[in-house]
């Protein structure tokens, strides 16, 4: 904040101001006596009243010097206090942060915690906070087996970092819904590009656009319900289990080089370009846009186009 220092210019400027006012006081008083000699006792009384009108101008510069000084007081305050602000809001990021890098995933999942409480109390950092779940979900990893039976100590941190990585997911997706006011994050982007995203749920969200080019989604993916305000990209996406789309609004979505290897249902109402977008061949339950259809491509892939 820039504080704006008085000038001597202009403190004499109000100086001469002021003898100014004192001189055409006594002159004006003087003039409206007539052309007579005013008595001694007539000089005086108009002395005296051009005093009292330098003196209320003296008294209300002062009163304006005094509430000047009290505003940038009170400015200054206000600044004080948001910089005190802003440097627990870093202090507490930064430390939130330091946690996502541990190698255990119970202060993983501390550091997530923390992060959602910094966004739900600083809206102007929700979206730097998103950004950093975003960027924590797109590091490599590789499922662990589905079932955890006779698994080694490899695959028991594998479990440990999709619990992780699925909390880190269900902490978006909560406070996506804007059917949830007090929890809601209004007009945020989500880049989720080349991620590997386990049994995703993002139902019921309002999202301004999200790119899941080169997403691999393992398991169901639920987008149920969701409006992508923007735009959806979905290039080169992997599904690799049940894609679920129905009633779902984009802005405008792309899913050129997208291939469903799973189930697909985009319902009745969800509108969608599905151009470059291929189905494996197989005896599975798909429904998809109005139009689209499944046409032989490569061995084992279907292309889906619209019938015109």
């Amino acid at each position: 904040m820039e504080h704006r220092v008085l000038s001597a210019r202009t403190i004499v400027v109000w100086a001469v101001g002021l003898l100014l006012l004192a001189a055409g006081s006594v002159v004006l008083l003087l003039a409206t006596l007539g052309s007579g000699a005013p008595e001694d006792g007539v000089r005086l009384d108009v002395i005296r009243t051009a005093s009292s009108i330098v003196l209320g101008a003296g008294g209300a510069a002062a009163l304006l010097l005094t509430a000047r000084k009290q505003r940038y007081t009170e400015l200054d305050l206000v600044q004080k206090d948001h910089d005190a602000t802003e440097r627990r809001v870093t202090e507490l990021y930064g430390k939130a942060a330091d946690q996502l890098g541990s190698d255990k995933a119970p202060v993983r999942l501390a550091g997530l915690y923390a992060l959602e409480r910094l966004g739900q109390g600083n809206p102007a950092h929700r979206q730097t906070i998103v950004n950093l779940l975003c960027a924590y979900l797109r590091m490599p990893f590789t499922p662990p087996p589905e079932i955890r039976l006779r698994v080694g100590p490899r695959d028991a941190v594998r479990f440990q970092e999709q619990e992780v990585r699925q909390t880190a997911t269900g902490l978006l997706a909560g406070h996506l819904r804007p059917d949830r006011p007090d929890a809601f994050w209004s007009d945020i982007e989500l880049d989720l590009s080349n991620a590997t995203l386990v049994k995703l749920t993002l139902t019921h969200a309002r999202v301004r656009q999200a790119s899941f080019v080169g997403t691999t989604f393992v398991g169901p993916a639920t987008f149920r319900g969701t409006e992508f305000t923007e735009q959806a990209d979905f290039r080169e996406t992997q599904f690799r289990g049940l894609a679920d789309f129905r009633r779902v609004g984009f802005g405008s979505a792309v899913f050129r080089g997208a291939r469903f290897s799973g189930e697909a249902n985009f319902g009745v109402l969800t509108t969608a370009s599905l151009a470059g977008a291929h189905a494996k061949v197989g005896d599975l339950r798909r429904k998809w846009p109005e139009g689209w259809v499944e046409r032989p491509a490569e061995e084992g892939w279907a292309v889906l186009v619209h019938e015109s």
